[in-house]
C-alpha cells in the first residue's frame, strides 16, 4: 500500500511540475504589458481550464505522508488528472493523533486478586494440587498436602520430599516398634513354658476333651498375663503401618498419574522420572530384597526363627518373590517410598541391637534356647505342612462328632422314646410269658 501511494505521489508531483512549466510559458507568450486582445485570450484560456477541472468528477483521496515541515498528512487524487494549479491539487488535512497503547485494567481489590492467584499457583510457581484435583482432607489428600508443603516451602526435589515424609512417619510410629520389641523379647525368653502349655492344649483338643483344652487355655492366659506377654502386640506395628502405607501408596500413585509435571524430573540417579516405572528394574529388586531382610530379621515383630511362627514364616519369606511381578510396573515414586521405609526398618533393627540402646528403652536381653530344651521340636517345611494338615483333619473330625452328638440329643428329646428293655416293669407280666431273668417274682397267696 505504501509503494502504491509513493507511485501516485511521484505522478502527481510530475503533473504539478508540468503545470508550473506550462504557466511560465503562457506568461511569456502573453505578457502583462501586451494589448487587450492578449489579455483576453489569456483570461479565456485560464477560465476554460478551471471550468474543466471543476466539472471533472471528484476522485477519492489517498493519504500520503507529507514532509517533516508540513507536520501532517496530505491527500492526492488516485487518478492522473493534471490540476490547474498547485493550490487546487494539494490540500493539507489535519488528522487526530495516534492513540496511546491501552493500559492494563486497574486492580480493584489487591487481596482478592492475590488470593485467586495463590489458588492456582504455589510458592514454587507450579499449579497447586487443589487446581489439578489433588489434596483434600482425606488421609490420601493430607499426605499429598504435606508433600506439596515440603516441596514448595523449602524447594526440595521430589525424591527428597518422599524420603523426608517417610522418615517423619516412621519416627512417629517408632514408640510402637519399641513396644513390639519388648513383647518379642519376653515371648522368646518364656518360650519353653509357653510351648508346654500349648502342646497340652493341642493334645486335649485333638482327643476331643473340651474341658481339658479349656483348662490349659486358661492356664496359658494366666501365664502370659503374669509375664506381661501378649502375642497381639507383635502385630501392632504392621496394623498401625498398614493405613499409612495405603495412604502413601494411593497418594503417590494419583500424583504420578495426574501427573504432577515437576515429578517428571524430580528423581535421582537413573530414575529421574518419578511418574514412570523404573526402566532398569533396579528399584523393584531393591524393594523386594530389603523387604525380605526386614521380614527375616524381625524388625517390627518377632523373628521368623522363633518356634511360634511355624508355617507362617514360609509364607512371609515367599512374599517378596510373589509381589515382584506387580512392583515392576509401579511408578518410581511409590517404590522410592517403599525402599526408603525398608531401609529405615533395617536401620532401626541395627540400632536396637546395641546393648546400651536396649537398656535405655528397657528391652530385655534375648535368651537363646537350645533346640533340645524346647518341648516342640523343630520341623522342616514338609514336616510343618504335614503337621498342619493333620491338625486340620483332626479339628474337622472333632467338629463333625460334636455336630452328630447335638443332632442325636435333639432327636432323643423331641422324638419317641426308645425301648431299651424287654419287659415293662411298671405293668404286670402277661400270662404264660417267661419273666425276665433276674426280676422278682410276684408274691404267692400262700405267703
Amino acid at each position: 500500500m505504501l509503494a502504491k501511494r509513493m507511485q501516485l505521489w511521484k505522478a502527481t508531483h510530475a503533473a504539478l511540475t508540468m503545470n508550473s512549466t506550462a504557466s511560465k510559458g503562457a506568461t511569456q507568450m502573453f505578457p502583462t504589458g501586451g494589448s487587450s486582445r492578449d489579455m483576453h485570450l489569456s483570461s479565456s484560456w485560464s477560465n476554460q481550464l478551471t471550468t474543466r477541472v471543476m466539472l471533472a468528477p471528484p476522485s477519492p483521496l489517498i493519504p500520503l505522508y507529507s514532509s517533516a515541515a508540513a507536520g501532517g498528512l496530505r491527500y492526492a487524487s488516485s487518478k492522473m488528472d493534471v490540476p490547474t494549479n498547485l493550490e487546487s491539487a494539494k490540500e493539507l488535512v489535519d488528522l487526530p493523533a495516534i492513540p496511546d497503547a491501552p493500559l492494563p485494567p486497574a486492580i480493584q481489590n489487591i487481596s482478592t486478586d492475590l488470593e485467586s492467584l495463590m489458588e492456582t499457583i504455589n510458592l514454587a510457581g507450579e499449579p497447586t494440587f487443589a487446581s489439578i484435583g489433588l489434596g483434600g482432607w482425606s488421609p490420601v489428600g493430607m499426605v499429598q498436602n504435606c508433600m506439596e508443603f515440603l516441596h514448595c516451602t523449602w524447594d526440595i526435589p521430589w525424591w527428597g520430599t518422599i524420603a523426608i515424609g517417610t522418615i517423619v512417619v516412621r519416627t512417629l510410629i517408632f514408640p510402637l516398634v519399641i513396644l513390639a520389641q519388648r513383647n518379642s523379647a519376653k515371648m522368646s525368653n518364656n518360650m519353653p513354658q509357653m510351648q508346654v502349655l500349648q502342646l497340652k492344649m493341642t493334645e486335649a483338643r485333638q482327643s476331643g476333651n473340651a474341658i481339658e483344652s479349656a483348662r490349659y487355655a486358661q492356664e496359658m492366659m494366666l501365664f502370659m498375663k503374669e509375664k506381661g506377654v501378649n502375642p497381639l502386640k507383635n502385630m501392632i506395628v504392621p496394623l498401625a503401618q498398614a493405613p499409612l502405607f495405603l495412604s502413601f501408596f494411593m497418594g503417590l500413585r494419583q500424583m504420578a498419574n495426574t501427573p504432577v509435571e515437576s515429578m517428571r524430573d524430580g528423581g535421582l540417579f537413573w530414575f529421574t522420572d518419578l511418574t514412570l516405572a523404573d526402566p532398569f528394574y533396579l528399584l523393584p529388586v531393591i524393594t523386594s530384597a530389603t523387604l525380605y531382610l526386614t521380614i527375616e530379621l524381625g524388625t517390627d515383630s518377632a523373628r521368623l526363627s522363633a518356634a511360634n511362627m511355624n508355617t507362617m514364616k514360609y509364607v512371609l519369606r515367599a512374599l517378596p518373590i510373589v509381589i515382584f511381578p506387580f512392583t515392576m510396573n509401579f511408578p518410581a515414586a511409590i517404590l522410592t517410598y517403599w525402599a526408603c521405609s525398608n531401609f529405615i526398618s533395617l536401620g532401626q533393627v541395627a540400632v536396637l541391637r546395641i546393648p546400651a540402646v536396649r537398656d535405655y528403652f528397657k528391652i530385655d536381653k534375648m535368651v537363646s534356647h537350645p533346640p533340645s530344651a524346647l518341648p516342640a521340636k523343630k520341623k522342616g517345611f514338609v514336616g510343618g505342612m504335614k503337621e498342619s494338615w493333620d491338625n486340620m483333619k483332626i479339628t474337622k473330625e472333632i467338629e463333625e462328632r460334636q455336630q452328630l452328638d447335638e443332632i442325636r440329643f435333639a432327636k432323643a428329646g423331641k422324638g419317641p422314646l426308645v425301648k431299651t428293655y424287654k419287659y415293662d416293669p411298671t405293668k404286670p407280666p402277661v400270662q404264660g410269658a417267661t419273666p425276665p431273668t433276674g426280676s422278682l417274682k410276684p408274691p404267692s397267696k400262700e405267703q
